[in-house]
């Protein structure tokens, strides 16, 4: 037993001798054996503190939301004809949302923007703005792959464009559900701002469902703070697990840069949108005939208005679906098939969702007596830019 304890102790003595040698003259080994921060020293007065090496995601980093989203999303150059002048170019008006220098096309041949690669047969949605009155549109992969897109079907009222690549391998984003996203999420924007190259930033998801913002016939915009500039149209903007909320389409800007209020379509808009294009070639929305105005506090007053909500019909389109039902100026229109609305932007995303050729109620307010019309839905004109 005495022998047993004398080795024991030896053992002890030794191993507190070698401790005492190694901390003495390698402190570093014993630093990097329990994580510590090791020091650099780059001369007899300086010494630098270095943490240690790890290839471990911080908790923090959204990197693989990022690297997960950022082989789907493309550049866009669209090369459009010298000859061909859109007034909407030098608008004020446009420029203030869209943050584009306002020089007519004469001047400017040629746009970049972005794009998403939706499915593996090479569909990439964009903004309508981006390639409009393109001849000719070139895609830039993330990969480094390069090819020439065409047209599939565009929809201006909303802003979307569905073009198509001949590659293989395509890596197709993943969608997620905006219609489950919050106020406050962290989301990720992703594009190609001024053509420096593919880029992300991070923000908050501001505000949901913005439908006033006076850009397209139809919104229910996403609205964001995360940084959105130039060349960011049709980018991607992405949940905190790389999945898709929606595309990336206007900025609220006087300068051309970000202000931290930009404002990207749906997911729950643009598989509509998507789907219709693909499927005919264009979306087909209800139409009544009708041009609405909101009702505000100064017409209520002057015309002795009590009804606050809906929508007041500024005008009838003579012999349209509305007309023949026998809807008039002046009627407030309050519901249609019992869903009700509060302004002119729900009353017409309403009637968008209706099916030409089928029937609709609609209600409505005329000297203070409600009366229910029934109406033939008809199928809304195709969009024709001004001239």
């Amino acid at each position: 037993m005495r022998r047993l304890w004398l080795l024991f102790a030896q053992t002890i003595t030794v191993g507190l001798a070698l401790w005492f040698i190694v901390t003495t003259l390698k402190p570093q080994w014993v630093q990097q054996g329990f994580g510590i921060n090791k020091s650099l020293s780059l001369s007899s007065t300086a010494t630098l503190i270095e943490a240690p090496s790890t290839k471990k995601t911080s908790p923090n980093s959204y990197n693989l939301a990022a690297k997960r989203a950022m082989p789907s999303v493309v550049n866009i150059s669209a090369s459009r004809n010298s000859n061909n002048t859109n007034p909407l170019l030098s608008d004020p008006f446009f420029k203030r949302f869209f943050g584009e220098q306002a020089r007519p096309k004469s001047e400017r041949p040629s746009s970049s923007g972005s794009g998403v690669i939706m499915s593996p047969q090479g569909h990439i949605l964009t903004n309508n703005h981006v390639i409009q009155g393109a001849n000719a549109i070139e895609v830039a992969l993330a990969d480094g792959r390069q090819a020439s897109a065409k047209i599939i079907g565009t929809d201006p009222d909303t802003d979307l464009a569905v073009l198509q690549i001949d590659l293989k391998d395509l890596p197709a984003i993943t969608l997620g559900h905006s219609e489950e996203a919050n106020v406050g999420d962290v989301v990720l924007a992703i594009g190609n701002p001024f053509g420096v190259g593919q880029t992300v930033t991070m923000g908050i998801v501001s505000a949901l469902g913005r439908n006033s913002v006076g850009i397209n016939t139809y919104e229910n915009f996403i609205q964001t703070d995360a940084a959105v500039n130039p060349g960011n149209s049709g980018g991607a903007l992405i949940d905190a697990n790389g999945n898709l909320l929606g595309i990336n389409s206007a900025i609220y800007s006087q300068n051309g840069g970000s202000l931290g209020i930009g404002f990207a379509i749906p997911v729950s808009t643009i598989k509509m949108v998507m789907e219709a294009i693909i499927t005919d070639g264009q979306v087909v929305r209800g139409y009544l005939g009708i041009s609405p105005e909101d009702i505000t506090a100064e017409m209520a007053e002057s015309f002795n208005i009590k009804q606050t909500k809906g929508s007041i019909v500024a005008a009838v389109v003579r012999g349209g679906p509305a007309d023949q039902a026998g809807v008039k100026p002046g009627d407030i229109c309050v519901a249609i098939d019992g869903k009700p609305f509060l302004n002119s932007r729900e009353m017409m995303n309403q009637i968008a969702q209706l099916k030409p050729n089928s029937k609709a109620k609609l209600k409505v307010v005329r000297q203070s007596n409600e009366i229910q019309l029934d109406i033939v839905v008809g199928k809304r004109p195709p969009f024709k830019p001004e001239e």
